[in-house]
C-alpha cells in the first residue's frame, strides 16, 4: 500500500463484514496497518476473535474489534447494528465483504434463499441501519464486493426466486446476488445524490478468482464442490484479491469517485443488465417490501 495513503484512514472506523478469513481479513490487516480502527464484523466469533489477535500481532494495531453478525438473520443484522452504532461515533468505511454459495437451496431465518439473504438482502439492510452515521461520517465511503459472476445472471427478479417455489440452481442464485450488489451500488447512488451527498461515494468490485475458504467449509457439495477445488490451483492468493477492497477503501486516486465497478484497482465495464436503472429501482423496492414484511424497520434516510 502506497505510503501517501495512509494518512487518509488514520484514526478512521472502518467496518468490514467477512473479516474473519480470506479478502475480508486481508483487507482488515492492511487497513489496521494504517492506524484505521477496524471493526470485524462476522457470524463466527471464535474465529473472528483468533483474526483479530493475528492482527494485532501483526499490525502492533490496538484498535481492532469484534462484532457478532449473521447476515442470513436480519434480527442478527439490526441486533449488530445497534452494537456498532453504540459503541463508534464515526463510520468513515463500510465495506460489505461476506458472502458465500451453496450447492443446494436452503432458507435464511426469514425464510428467503440463503444466497440472495447473505450476500444481498443482509448488506442491504445493514448499510440502510448505519447509512446515517456513515453519511454524519463524510467523507466516507462504502465499497460492496461483486464477482465477475454477475454476467451471468439469466433469470428476473421475482418472488419465486427469493422463496424458493421456483426451481433452484446454485450458479444462477450466486451471479444473480452478484448482480444485485451492483443494483444496490448504482440506486444507492442515485439516492445520495438526489439529496447532494456526494462525499458518501458507493463503488462495487470484482475481487478477481481468490483462493480463500470460500465455498470449502463444505457449502458446495456435488459437482460444483468438485470443480470449485479444481480450479484452486488456478485462483490467486487471498492477499492479491484483496488489494482492490483496499484501493477503494484508501486511495486519494478515488476519492469523490462513485457508482463505478472495478477490477484490478481499475474501472471496468460491467453487463448490460447492471447497468439497467429500472431493474435496480425494483430490486430495491422489491428488498424493501421483504425486509418489511418480515417485520423489520428501514431507515428513511
Amino acid at each position: 500500500m502506497e505510503m501517501q495513503n495512509q494518512p487518509l484512514l488514520k484514526g478512521k472506523t472502518v467496518v468490514i463484514t467477512g473479516a474473519n478469513t480470506g479478502i475480508g481479513k486481508e483487507t482488515s490487516l492492511e487497513i489496521a496497518k494504517m492506524g484505521a480502527t477496524v471493526v470485524l464484523a462476522c457470524r463466527n466469533v471464535d474465529k473472528a476473535a483468533k483474526a483479530a489477535k493475528e492482527i494485532k500481532d501483526t499490525t502492533g494495531s490496538t484498535k481492532v474489534e469484534v462484532v457478532q453478525i449473521d447476515l442470513s438473520d436480519l434480527a442478527s443484522v439490526k441486533k449488530a447494528s445497534l452494537e456498532i452504532l453504540d459503541k463508534y461515533a464515526s463510520i468513515e468505511v463500510l465495506i460489505n465483504n461476506a458472502g458465500g454459495i451453496w450447492s443446494t437451496f436452503q432458507k435464511s431465518a426469514q425464510g428467503f434463499e440463503l444466497t440472495f439473504a447473505v450476500n444481498h438482502l443482509g448488506p442491504f439492510y445493514l448499510t440502510n441501519l448505519l447509512i446515517e452515521r456513515v453519511i454524519s461520517s463524510r467523507p466516507a465511503r462504502i465499497i460492496n464486493v461483486s464477482s465477475i459472476a454477475h454476467r451471468g445472471a439469466r433469470k428476473n427478479w421475482s418472488r419465486n426466486l427469493i422463496d424458493g417455489s421456483g426451481r433452484f440452481a446454485s450458479s444462477q442464485a450466486y451471479a444473480m446476488s452478484k448482480l444485485a450488489n451492483i443494483h444496490f451500488t448504482r440506486a444507492l447512488v442515485k439516492r445520495l445524490s438526489s439529496k447532494d451527498i456526494t462525499d458518501v461515494t458507493v463503488n462495487a468490485l470484482h475481487p478477481g478468482p481468490v483462493r480463500s475458504g470460500f465455498g470449502m467449509d463444505g457449502d458446495l457439495k456435488g459437482l460444483i464442490g468438485l470443480g470449485n477445488k479444481l480450479i484452486r490451483p488456478f485462483e490467486i492468493s487471498a492477499a492479491a484479491g484483496a488489494r482492490t477492497s483496499i484501493y477503494l477503501a484508501s486511495s486519494q486516486e478515488v476519492e469523490g469517485e462513485t457508482g463505478g465497478y472495478y477490477a484490478h484497482k481499475k474501472l471496468s465495464p460491467v453487463s448490460s443488465r447492471a447497468s439497467n436503472e429500472h431493474e435496480s429501482e425494483e430490486l430495491w423496492k422489491l428488498s424493501e417490501e421483504l425486509i418489511r414484511e418480515s417485520g423489520f424497520e428501514l431507515s428513511e434516510f
